[in-house]
Parts: C-alpha cells; structure tokens; sequence
C-alpha cells in the first residue's frame, strides 16, 4: 500500500492544486506537507542569512547550511509520521535535480513512495506565477527543468493543458 506521494516540480507547476485534488478523490485521508510548508515554519531571520534560504531577483533560490540542516530535520519528521501511520503527500521543488531525490530517498527508507514528475511548459508557469502575485517573477522558468534533472518517476503528469483534478485522477489510479 502506498504510504507517500512525492510529487515533484518547478514552482507554478501546479502541485498544491493537485494535492488538494488528490485529497478530495482518496479514499483515505492524507496529510499534504511541502517545500513552503517547511519555509513558513522557519524564522523570518532565515530568509535575511546566507545560512539561509535566499530568493534572487532572478527568481534563483540559494539555500545555505543552517536551512539544509533544518530540511534534513524535517525530512525526517515527515518520513517518521509516515513511519506512524499517517499517509503524507509531499508537495517538492528538487532544486538539487538527484541529490535532492536522494535525500528524501534516504529517509524515506522501507516505505512504499510513488514518485510522481509535475510538468508545465516553462512559459505557462511563467504566466501562473504573475497571476499568482505571490513569487519572485523568474522562478518559474528557472526551475521548470532543472528540477527534473536526474530525478526516476514512477509517473509523471503535465499541468500545460490538464487540470489539476485530471491530473489527481491520473496520480490516484496508480495508489495502491
């Protein structure tokens, strides 16, 4: 039985509309963790150090020690509530393409993980993330392929031209 969704993608890919999708249409009720889950968990103060998280001008995001140090922790925790029972969706920017992969690999150990690739043609994101109003313009384009970079899905689904439900459906056929 799948214990953890992993979904992967660029920012404005379309993953958090997903996972409330994925949410309605499970059977079960799944806990829905993510990236800016752990970023607005984090002192102000992190996103001001060059220990922390930095997000350029140019939509580039630079993470220093004190923040990976923070990510392994909660990387962690997230493995450890899966470990206690509760199925967990992670909602993921693998910036680090299969280092990142592998760290979440590394935790999540014996647990049964459908890894699932999110893609969005860059320039829909792109227009996603100036509707959005709430993420540095840039970030969008920057990270619609790198992040795929390396990374082994079990699935993969792509926002450009199906809705987030469409794609929850897809995701959902292959839990077991």
């Amino acid at each position: 039985m799948t214990e953890v969704i992993v979904l992967n993608g660029g920012s404005s890919s379309g993953k958090s509309g997903i996972v409330r999708c994925l949410q309605a249409c499970l059977p079960d009720p799944w806990l829905a963790l993510g990236t800016d889950t752990l970023i607005e968990a984090m002192p102000a103060s992190m996103q001001t150090s060059d220990a922390g998280i930095e997000f350029a001008p140019d939509g580039q995001v630079i993470v220093g020690p004190e923040f990976r140090a923070l990510e392994a922790a909660w990387i962690e925790g997230v493995a450890a509530m899966a470990r206690a029972g509760a199925r967990v969706i992670v909602d993921e920017v693998f910036l680090g393409g299969a280092d990142s992969q592998k760290r979440w690999q590394k935790a999540l150990g014996e647990l049964r993980v459908l890894w699932v690739g999110v893609r969005c043609d860059s320039a829909v994101a792109a227009g996603r993330e100036v509707a959005r109003g709430d993420r540095v313009i840039g970030m969008a384009e920057s990270q619609a392929d790198v992040v795929h970079r390396g990374i082994v899905y079990d699935l993969e689904v792509d926002t450009t031209h199906a809705e987030s439900m469409e794609c929850a459906r897809t995701i959902a056929a292959h839990v077991s």
